[in-house]
């Protein structure tokens, strides 16, 4: 990782038919009520996953004060969202984490929101479940550290992904190379009780946890904070590319998403890598409430891996106070209550 730094997952990206309802639900069900953009426009530049046109879309990047990664919520405007035509199986998840597992379990359930199982333990012996949201996604709640704030709501933010994968050690590679998620939680092989309540989640897998060995610097540091990533390979079957004759941005998980600095120095070490930029906006983007750089790359089985490095962001747009990251040394963590300022732009229901 030299020469750039990444500074946390920035967000999961979710392809959904309905925008609006779900970052309602997004909101009562998981805390994600600070939008930090809304931008109404045209994905010119993702040719490569959008069948060769730019194409029409409105998205909306939520974040939950609480800390952890956002989510950006993504629907196409001009055609319909298209769900896949086969049953997914175990292998893409997103990860939220809780103060508490029983009391975020408790919570879910008493608001109606559909719980896959119970309360399991993972092969480290840390308690989890998994939840649907109404279009079909499925998140898992883990117990999490690296609070950024206390709120009243009993989930965070992302602290991590669950990634399929066709061979775990060139994922690894890619992951603890790329991303410096290179220190080893556990590497099980088996059938395992607590993935048994998933689609395909009685068969056999290979399952590897990976965390980031040191803290993550740079602006947004202290409010993504610390994550994990999970590769699940399933031992007894081949897996199916769930984005297969579809687009990005259809119904799923469309990306994992990071924030960056230094985005040359990271492009320079994607190709050295054997994994060079897909997709770069190099002449920067501006969607109004935020503008800078974006780029895309695939991990060794094609999951869509997007990074950010941010030069001006909204804080608060009633008062045009609008943050320049260009003028900041981009290891250094933003003031504490600079970021929790973010929380004017809180969505009250």
């Amino acid at each position: 990782m030299s020469g750039y730094i990444i500074s946390g997952i920035q967000q999961i990206g979710t392809g959904i038919p309905d925008l609006a309802g779900a970052f309602r639900w997004y909101r009562k069900n998981f805390g994600f009520d600070i939008r930090v953009f809304e931008d109404d426009g045209e994905a010119a530049l993702m040719l490569p996953y959008t069948g060769g046109k730019p194409r029409a879309r409105h998205a909306i990047l939520a974040l939950n004060m609480q800390g952890g990664g956002g989510l950006e919520i993504w629907q196409y405007k001009g055609r319909t969202t298209k769900a896949p035509d086969f049953q997914v199986k175990l292998g893409d998840l997103g990860v939220f984490k809780a103060r508490n597992v029983q009391t975020a379990f408790t919570f879910l359930k008493a608001g109606g929101a559909e719980i896959l199982g119970g309360i399991a333990a993972d092969p480290a012996g840390s308690p989890h479940f998994f939840v649907r949201d109404p279009y079909g996604l499925i998140f898992q709640v883990v117990e999490g550290n690296g609070w950024f704030s206390r709120g009243k709501h009993p989930i965070g933010g992302a602290a991590g992904c669950s990634i399929g994968t066709t061979d775990v050690q060139k994922a690894r590679d890619f992951y603890a190379r790329i991303l410096g998620y290179d220190r080893l939680l556990y590497d099980e092989r088996g059938a395992f009780e607590d993935l048994q309540p998933l689609a395909g989640g009685t068969g056999e897998f290979r399952r590897v946890l990976l965390t980031h060995g040191r803290p993550r610097r740079g602006a947004f540091s202290p409010i993504l904070g610390p994550t994990k990533i999970e590769l699940l390979q399933a031992l007894d079957r081949r897996p199916k590319k769930i984005f297969a004759d579809r687009y990005w941005g259809d119904l799923g998980f469309i990306h994992l998403c990071f924030d960056v600095s230094g985005m040359d120095s990271l492009k320079r070490s994607c190709n050295d890598a054997g994994c060079p930029f897909t997709v770069d906006s190099a002449t920067g983007f501006d969607m109004g409430d935020s503008a800078g750089r974006f780029a895309y790359t695939e991990d060794p089985d094609g999951t869509l891996i997007e990074f950010v490095e941010t030069h001006k962001l909204k804080i608060m747009k009633k008062w045009g106070w609008y943050l320049d990251l260009t003028r900041r040394r981009p290891e250094k963590a933003l003031p504490r209550w600079m970021l929790k300022s973010l929380a004017f732009n809180r969505v009250k229901d």
